[in-house]
């Protein structure tokens, strides 16, 4: 299938700085910019402009890797949307989109719905192998990462921990021009994710079983609803209490669908309990006869 940009973004000139996780990338990154005379660069869902953030999310304040990674990748539809909009009334321009492999590079423009890139810039064109292994080392070890944006505007919208900041050699006269912070991030995170199902549903079924008047919890399954959000069923069984079938069943799925959008970062589209059964306890049996 032939891909076409929105009509709305003819205008923009797309290029993509391309390499690895850690290897110093946002560092160079106004650099190669200027270079290739990019307006605005895209780097982990901030849109930023000479070190100011004028539109986006960080991905880097993300709680975890797998939303760190949907925020990056612009899957969210108001952060995708609310990026779209500025840059439709900031066209004509040109944009430089950060990214660790040509592949990715390629998924956001294309989520952005923006033109094919006119050039990639890899890392190893601007950087020397030493300088890349280096990067490298320091994220591995300390867990850094690099921001080109200013320390005053990450302070204030960045849920990491500010460790440093570095200023380029060059002089200029705007107070932030060229400055680059040097963050530590919620999470850690170097590589490939890979959650299982059973994770999901184990973790559903221990979630459930911690809700009051729960007496046991006997399967859970986990479906696929689409590429950004899962189903799941549950089955269970109830204690009769306080509170009656409908309101136990209403809390076990806001628990589940909370605990599971919190620890694994993916959207739970819906979930069905089924109330297979009830337990009495022996005081509280009914009469057989």
């Amino acid at each position: 299938m032939t891909y076409s940009p929105d009509s709305s973004f003819i205008g923009i000139k797309v290029f993509a700085f391309v390499g690895p996780a850690g290897t110093g990338k946002s560092q160079r990154a106004q650099f190669v910019a200027d270079h290739l005379g990019a307006d605005y660069i895209i780097d982990d869902g901030l849109v930023i402009r000479r070190t100011a953030i004028v539109a986006g999310k960080s991905a880097k304040t993300e709680r975890n890797q797998i939303r760190a990674i949907r925020r990056a990748m612009f899957e969210y539809d108001d952060h995708r949307n609310a990026v779209q909009n500025f840059f439709r009334k900031a066209a004509p321009c040109s944009v430089m989109v950060i990214a660790t492999s040509d592949g990715m590079a390629e998924k956001i423009i294309k989520k952005l719905a923006f033109p094919l890139p006119q050039r990639i810039v890899h890392i190893d064109e601007v950087a020397t192998p030493e300088e890349i292994a280096r990067a490298q080392r320091q994220r591995k070890s300390k867990g850094q990462h690099v921001i080109p944006v200013s320390h005053v505007l990450v302070r204030k919208n960045f849920a990491g921990k500010m460790v440093g900041r570095l200023r380029v050699l060059w002089k200029t006269k705007a107070p932030y021009e060229g400055e680059k912070t040097i963050v530590r991030p919620p999470f850690s995170f170097y590589g490939e994710v890979h959650i299982e199902p059973e994770a999901i549903e184990e973790l559903a079924m221990y979630i459930a079983s911690k809700v009051q008047q729960v007496a046991g919890v006997s399967a859970t399954r986990v479906y696929l609803a689409d590429e950004d959000a899962l189903n799941m069923d549950i089955d269970l069984k109830i204690t009769p209490g306080a509170k009656n079938l409908l309101d136990v069943s209403e809390t076990v799925r806001q628990s589940v669908a909370k605990s599971v959008r919190y620890f694994s970062g993916l959207d739970v589209n819906h979930i069905n309990v089924n109330v297979t059964g009830l337990e009495f306890p022996n005081e509280q049996r009914p009469d057989p006869r």
